[in-house]
C-alpha cells in the first residue's frame, strides 16, 4: 500500500507542479489578450461603423466601408503599390543579405569594422534617413549633381517627385536600410554552423559558392524563414513612415500602399470605418503572406 501511495504520488506531483506553474503565465496571457486579441478584435468591430472622428459618434455601418474600400481606385492603386514594394524588396534583399552574411562569416580584413558599418543603418532614425535622401534625390540633390558633373545631365530628374521614379527610390531606401542589418543577423546565425562541415566540402573540392547555398543555406532555412518574415512584415505595416516623410504617398498616388492608405484614411481624413476596413485587408495579406513564407521554407517553428 505504502509502494503504491508512492508511486501514486510520484506521479501526480510532476502534474500538479506543472499546473501550478501554468497560474503564472495567467498575466502574461492576460496582458496579450487585451493589447493583442482586444486591439485586434476593435478593428474588424471599427471596420463596420461610420465614424468620421475620434470624438464624434459612430453609426453601425454594416458592410459598407468594405463596398466602399472595393470600388474604390485608390485602394487598387495601393493595393498595386504594395505589390511591386514587397515583390520586389523580399526576393533581393535576403539572398543579397545572406550572401553578404556569409562572406563576413569567412572573416576578411576589416570585418569588424564591415559589420558596424553594415549595421548603421538600422540605427538611423526614419526622420534622419528621409532628411539624407530627400537631400540627394531632389532636384538640386546630390544625385543629379553626379549625373551633371560626369556629362549626364540628360539623365537628371525629380526623383522622389516622378511618377516614374518616386516607388522605385523608395523600395531602392529601403533595401539600403535592411540588407546590411540582415546580413549581421544571418552572420551571427552562421557563425554557429560547425566549420568541419566546410572544410570537408573544401576537401571534396566544392567552392565556396557551393558551400554557401548548398550547407550553410538549407542548414539556416529555418533562420532565414524566420528574417523573411520580419522583412515581408515590415515593410507591408511600418514602411509608411518613411513614405509619409518623403513624398506623402505621391506624386498623384504612384507610393500610396495599404499601410500609409489606413493612416491617411484615419488622419487625414477622419473616415476610421474605412480606415479599419483597409486595416482588415492590410492585416489578411499579412497573414497570408505569413503562412506562405513558412510553407515555402517548410518552418518548423
Amino acid at each position: 500500500m505504502k509502494i503504491r501511495a508512492k508511486a501514486r504520488s510520484k506521479s501526480v506531483g510532476p502534474v500538479g507542479a506543472t499546473r501550478g506553474l501554468s497560474l503564472f503565465s495567467l498575466p502574461a496571457l492576460a496582458w496579450f489578450g487585451f493589447f493583442t486579441i482586444g486591439p485586434l478584435l476593435a478593428m474588424f468591430y471599427i471596420s463596420t461603423l461610420k465614424w468620421r472622428s475620434l470624438i464624434g459618434k459612430s453609426e453601425p455601418a454594416g458592410l459598407a466601408n468594405y463596398e466602399k474600400l472595393f470600388g474604390s481606385d485608390v485602394f487598387y492603386a495601393s493595393l498595386a503599390n504594395t505589390a511591386f514594394q514587397l515583390g520586389f524588396m523580399i526576393p533581393i534583399m535576403i539572398p543579397l543579405a545572406f550572401m553578404v552574411g556569409y562572406y563576413i562569416t569567412l572573416k576578411p580584413r576589416g570585418h569588424r569594422v564591415l559589420r558596424v558599418v553594415l549595421f548603421t543603418p538600422g540605427l538611423i532614425s526614419i526622420s534622419a534617413t528621409a532628411m539624407v535622401f530627400y537631400a540627394s534625390l531632389g532636384p538640386q540633390g546630390l544625385v543629379n549633381g553626379l549625373l551633371d558633373s560626369i556629362g549626364l545631365e540628360d539623365l537628371t530628374k525629380p526623383w522622389l517627385a516622378s511618377q516614374d521614379t518616386a516607388l522605385l527610390m523608395i523600395v531602392l531606401i529601403g533595401l539600403w536600410q535592411g540588407i546590411g542589418y540582415t546580413a549581421v543577423l544571418f552572420a551571427a546565425r552562421l557563425e554557429s554552423v560547425n566549420r568541419d562541415l566546410y572544410e570537408a566540402a573544401k576537401l571534396d573540392g566544392a567552392s565556396e559558392w557551393r558551400i554557401m547555398w548548398r550547407i550553410a543555406f538549407p542548414i539556416s532555412l529555418d533562420f532565414v524563414g524566420t528574417l523573411t518574415m520580419l522583412q515581408f512584415l515590415w515593410t507591408l505595416f511600418g514602411s509608411a513612415g518613411l513614405i509619409l516623410l518623403l513624398t506623402r504617398g505621391g506624386p498623384g498616388l504612384s507610393t500610396t500602399t495599404l499601410s500609409l492608405l489606413v493612416y491617411q484614411k484615419a488622419f487625414f481624413e477622419n473616415d476610421l470605418g474605412y480606415s479599419q476596413a483597409a486595416g482588415v485587408v492590410l492585416f489578411a495579406i499579412g497573414l497570408v503572406g505569413m503562412l506562405v513564407i513558412r510553407t515555402l521554407v517548410k518552418a518548423r517553428y
